[in-house]
């Protein structure tokens, strides 16, 4: 009789545990809504449904990508078949032989200029080099020529014959505005690694460095993105992809990328690659001065360009235009204001250049000024910047 309870009762507990299990097993519909409910806020979504591994892995990486690196990535797309690779040879004569072999010298960065093949890099990249090969960004190489050097804006222009093919010419800024802190770009080369995107800011605007002639290369943009050898003669540029400088050296004991870098800035280039192109040298129209960058006379508060320096022997010189200078306690003295250049109204660089770009070599121009806070005006012959570099 206890044997049969207790039997009795262990088969009552076995379908009872039966029962419950099948009463309280949740139904499909409600397992997935507890999965979907567990994921993170942090799970990536689309289409309102979890990604699950069998999605396509690149929509995965483009979707959850910030909005400030999809910019940056379609900048970089844009922008890099406008960058080129230069690979320079010279010609060494063995001493005993005679024979002619073609070495190495060196290797640098370029962007092309327009779609008749013209690449423009650093003076110092092709200097003392007798052949030139340029590497566009879908890997052709193009034999290239010489076309126009500046030795003191340590700029040059190459050609390729690349009839036929479609060449994608870097889009052209200003340098006139930039401002300390804004966000710059730099493609180019490094050590060989071709097709390289450095990212920084602008960290200093009005530097001064030394071209490869001597001569001082005023106003450079000096930025933190890494700049190392290979990026000499490629392009700098704004967050709209603009050309902004041209990337000339860094500053650094160990010859690597110590956080701060020099460009040329674009209005140098305009300046400059227009007439290497057409000449194969620098022909501008020359007044004789420096002026203040446009940065600091805002901070100034002053209206027109400001004679910063005076060339000597220079239209402005003998014109008896004044130059900013210090007294004997170290005080400032303003130099001219220029205001008008014939009837044409000054406020800043841009006005300038845009003037004198009208004009050539012996041109006589009437300039309009302030000296101490009276108006005077001088008639000037423009000289040739050719004349200045002799």
């Amino acid at each position: 009789m206890k044997l049969n309870f207790v039997f009795g009762g262990v088969i009552m507990v076995a379908l009872g545990i039966f029962v419950g299990k099948k009463i309280y097993q949740p139904d499909s519909d409600m397992v997935d809504k507890t999965k979907t409910e567990s994921l993170s806020d942090d799970t990536p979504m689309l289409d309102n449904e979890a990604i699950s591994p069998k999605d396509d892995v690149d929509s995965v990486a483009t979707f959850s990508l910030k909005d400030y690196e999809l910019e940056t990535i379609n900048l970089f797309e844009k922008s890099a078949p406008s960058v080129c690779f230069i690979t320079t040879l010279s010609m060494r004569r063995n001493y005993w032989t005679r024979d002619v072999t073609e070495i190495p010298s060196g290797t640098g960065s370029g962007f092309i200029w327009d779609t008749e093949g013209h690449i423009v890099t650093n003076y110092h990249v092709i200097k003392d080099a007798q052949k030139f090969t340029v590497t566009l960004a879908d890997q052709s190489n193009w034999v290239a020529e010489l076309v126009g050097i500046e030795p003191n804006k340590d700029l040059a222009v190459l050609k390729i014959n690349a009839e036929g093919k479609k060449l994608n010419p870097i889009k052209v800024g200003s340098s006139t505005k930039l401002k300390v802190g804004q966000s710059v770009f730099a493609i180019g080369n490094p050590f060989g690694l071709d097709q390289t995107l450095t990212t920084g800011i602008i960290s200093a605007l009005g530097r001064e460095i030394t071209s490869v002639s001597g001569r001082p290369i005023k106003d450079v943009i000096q930025t933190d993105a890494a700049i190392n050898p290979g990026n000499s003669g490629g392009p700098l540029l704004d967050s709209h992809g603009r050309l902004i400088g041209v990337n000339t050296m860094i500053y650094s004991p160990s010859g690597a990328s110590a956080g701060i870098g020099f460009s040329i800035p674009v209005s140098e280039v305009k300046w400059v690659v227009p007439d290497l192109i057409k000449y194969g040298e620098v022909r501008k129209p020359l007044l004789g001065i420096t002026p203040l960058n446009d940065e600091y006379a805002q901070q100034w508060n002053i209206h027109g360009v400001l004679v910063l320096g005076i060339i000597k022997d220079s239209p402005a010189e003998k014109a008896g235009l004044q130059a900013t200078m210090r007294d004997a306690h170290g005080h400032i003295i303003m130099g001219d204001i220029i205001r008008m250049l014939d009837n044409d109204e000054i406020n800043n660089l841009d006005d300038l250049f845009d003037f004198l770009e009208k004009k050539s070599p012996g041109d006589k121009i009437k300039v309009s000024y302030i000296r101490d806070g009276k108006e005077l005006s001088s008639d000037i012959v423009l000289a040739s910047s050719v004349s200045s570099k002799e």
